[in-house]
């Protein structure tokens, strides 16, 4: 039997653990980009400082990423921890009781469908050749090569909220002040809309009630914070 074929791996797991992080990138550059637009948006609203804008739109820059940073650092760090847990108990598990911790293997395969002749046989070589990875795999869900690092999490959800934000930061201070809230919504529509396309894609769901939440969203909340800055310059003028 292949290596890379065993019963003991989840089907696609390295192409599924790459795509899932690409999503949660998408994910993470949406959320940067429409909590950013709405930002500066609601700013220009109140004001067509360049300075303020700018100032603004950096402040809620490196907010948000750093708070989507040591969130997703205290989550993985969470779900690693509980990992490893269930790993040292899997692992005393097998050193107290081998047996049973067999016939547990060799009852999962055969729920899975096989014979229990050839259950027992294909429990048997996982075991042989590694009995904490053929457990944890199977009767957990979990592959001990891959357990998450939390700070490889907080990188990347700190750059994909960065890389998002940073178009509707730019797209608010370069052009002329009388274009500057038609050009970001303009350019924050159309890359909601790309993220929107690509999230769906990769999360193998329905294209377009995807890109109409996504674009829907992003231009609800810049109507509604643009408004508010409206009025509050207004009562501030």
């Amino acid at each position: 039997m292949d290596e890379s074929e065993h019963p003991g791996d989840r089907p696609g797991g390295s192409l599924s653990s790459r795509l899932n992080w690409l999503r949660a990138g998408v994910l993470g550059a949406n959320d940067g980009i429409v909590s950013t637009a709405g930002l500066v948006v609601g700013v220009a609203g109140a004001t067509s400082s360049a300075d303020t804008l700018l100032t603004a739109g950096l402040a809620g820059l490196l907010a948000g990423s750093l708070s989507m940073a040591s969130g997703e650092y205290v989550s993985v760090s969470a779900q690693r921890d509980s990992e490893r847990a269930a790993l040292a108990v899997e692992q005393r598990e097998l050193a107290e009781q081998p047996d049973e911790e067999l016939a547990e293997l060799t009852g999962l395969f055969e729920e899975r469908g096989l014979t229990p002749e050839v259950a027992r046989e294909v429990a048997e070589q996982l075991t042989a050749r590694d009995a904490l990875t053929a457990h944890a795999r199977v009767e957990l869900g979990i592959d001990p090569e891959q357990i998450v690092n939390p700070w490889h999490a907080a990188w990347a959800s700190f750059l994909a909220f960065t890389v998002g934000a940073l178009l509707p930061l730019l797209a608010i201070v370069l052009p002329p002040a009388g274009l500057r809230v038609p050009v970001t919504v303009a350019a924050v529509l159309c890359a909601l809309l790309l993220t929107g396309y690509v999230g769906a894609r990769l999360g193998e769901a329905p294209v377009r009630p995807s890109v109409a939440r996504n674009v829907l969203g992003g231009g609800l909340a810049m109507a509604v914070t643009y408004l508010a800055g409206v009025l509050l310059g207004a009562a501030g003028a």
